[in-house]
């Protein structure tokens, strides 16, 4: 059954990618939302505050050369047209005319003791957001001082300005009410204020409006967390029982998932997790078995030994002693050499794995073998040819004292099967982005069907001529691994003009 987190449109996103988009995508919508909230409030504000002080100005203007019943008139008639109230101060500072009392309130401030809890709750939400978006604060109006000129500041900051001023100030319901201040002649000042309610309504309104955005905002990460959950977090979770499992002692029941229609960080640590798995359980088999090929391959020595010291203690005759004695000696050599040979098996894996590679000319490593071997001298008149590449055309990355054990290895199993006065033949030589070099004998060759077996451990194949128990076996199976450890190949076949040849492929540098 095909897994929920195998979604196709996730095969080509990264996951950074899907994470830093969902994270940013909430925060810029709601960031924005506010700076839009408060530069609609404030460009608001602004324009309401320029109309006032317009009209003030227009209004200054038309009323200068009235007075008394007039001025009255003319005020009263600007109260309905334009819903202002508008009151004149003499040079004095007190009240002259207001033209409410002449035409009746053109609006009216709200006690907020009076209103529903909803309304304290729209005020306190408005204080809020206007504090976590640095709104301009406005100063409360002070209804409990006397309606004089030295009352409103805005008066005064128009006497100084010599100009119409204007201002905003807080309702007692936080109603943002509008003040213009013009002067007029003899010293009197027109001052006019208009309650901005509207204003109030309409950011109100847009607030509300995103508040819904700000749901759809959440429901959309809400999804978009349950997308993370399903591609993220069930896979991790299912990765980290598997791993648990395996670190149990449970590798050969656990099958890691390997999500392979996923193309992100997930697919690539699944797939990384299975084959390390797949890999440690190789590994746990290639020691089991390689543990039961040691004990079996120590039995033998060890039984010949047990069998030629019982034989010590009950035969007398000089020379049969003589003959058991030399049997013993061979036994404890082969067990040296096994123990060797095991001994260097068991630390390839690790020294390889911590070996640096550097780059190795394979040509003057294998001249240098063959000089090392001519100098110590061959036996049985044996020969070695070297078929020598070009300089600097057979360079490898390799770990060169282990590629060296790999050719001594060859070199000395095709010795061992050549015959008298033989001659083995070591060559290298570049083939596209391989290099490749070959050991060749003049020997029987290999025997049909081993050319795989020949590479196990412990098995052996050896000449009638030679002495049983001189090779422990895993000579071949040592040279196998050194090659695959960098990342090559090594094939052993029978030459149709007789003999064995082995080739050993590995990626040039």
């Amino acid at each position: 059954m095909r897994d929920d987190s195998q979604l196709k449109w996730s095969r080509g996103w990264s996951l950074t990618t899907r994470i830093m988009a969902v994270n940013l995508f909430a925060v810029l919508m709601l960031a924005g939302g506010v700076l839009y909230l408060d530069g609609f409030r404030e460009r608001l504000l602004e324009q309401r505050e320029t109309e006032v002080r317009v009209s003030a100005a227009l209004l200054a203007a038309s009323v200068s050369d009235a007075d008394g019943d007039a001025l009255a008139r003319q005020l009263a008639a600007a109260a309905r047209i334009a819903s202002f109230r508008v009151r004149v101060y003499g040079p004095d500072g007190r009240l002259q005319v207001d033209n409410w009392d002449l035409a009746g309130p053109t609006y009216t401030l709200i006690d907020p003791e009076t209103q529903p809890l909803r309304k304290d709750v729209a005020r306190l939400l408005d204080r809020s957001i206007e504090a976590l978006a640095g709104a301009r604060r406005l100063d409360d109006m002070n209804l409990d001082a006397p309606d004089v000129a030295s009352s409103h500041a805005v008066i005064a900051m128009a006497r100084a300005e010599g100009r119409p001023a204007a201002t905003l100030l807080y309702a007692p319901d936080r109603t943002p009410v509008a003040f213009a201040a013009a002067a007029l002649p003899e010293g009197r000042t027109l001052m006019l204020s208009a309650n901005a309610r509207d204003i109030t309504r309409i950011v109100r309104s847009e607030r509300a409006a995103m508040f819904l955005i700000f749901l759809g905002v959440v429901a959309l990460s809400m999804l978009l967390s349950s997308f993370l959950a399903r591609t993220i977090v069930r896979p991790l979770r299912r990765l980290a029982i598997a791993a648990q499992r395996v670190r149990l002692g449970r590798s050969r029941e656990v099958t890691v998932p390997r999500f392979q229609l996923r193309r992100d960080e997930i697919g690539e640590l699944s797939r990384s997790l299975s084959d390390m798995t797949g890999a440690l359980r190789s590994r746990i088999d290639a020691t089991e078995a390689f543990a039961a090929d040691v004990a079996h391959e120590l039995k033998n020595p060890l039984a010949s030994l047990r069998s030629a010291i019982e034989g010590l203690e009950r035969v007398e005759d000089p020379d049969l002693r003589a003959q058991l004695l030399k049997i013993v000696k061979a036994d404890i050599d082969r067990l040296d050499r096994l123990i060797s040979d095991i001994s260097d098996a068991s630390r390839l894996d690790a020294e390889l794995s911590r070996a640096r590679f550097e780059r190795v000319d394979l040509g003057a490593m294998l001249e240098a073998v063959v000089t090392l071997y001519e100098e110590r001298g061959l036996p049985r008149n044996i020969e070695l040819a070297l078929a020598r590449p070009g300089q600097g055309t057979t360079c490898i990355l390799a770990d060169e004292r282990r590629l060296a054990q790999v050719v001594r290895n060859l070199i000395d199993n095709a010795i061992s099967f050549s015959p008298d006065g033989g001659i083995v033949q070591v060559g290298a030589a570049r083939g596209g982005g391989d290099v490749i070099f070959y050991v060749e004998d003049a020997g029987p060759g290999i025997p049909p069907g081993t050319e795989e077996k020949i590479f196990k451990r412990f098995y052996s194949e050896r000449p009638q001529s030679e002495d049983f128990g001189r090779h422990s076996g895993l000579g071949l199976a040592i040279s196998r691994a050194i090659v695959e450890a960098h990342d090559g190949t090594i094939a052993a076949h029978t030459r149709a003009e007789g003999g064995a040849r082995f080739v050993a492929t590995l990626p040039a540098a």
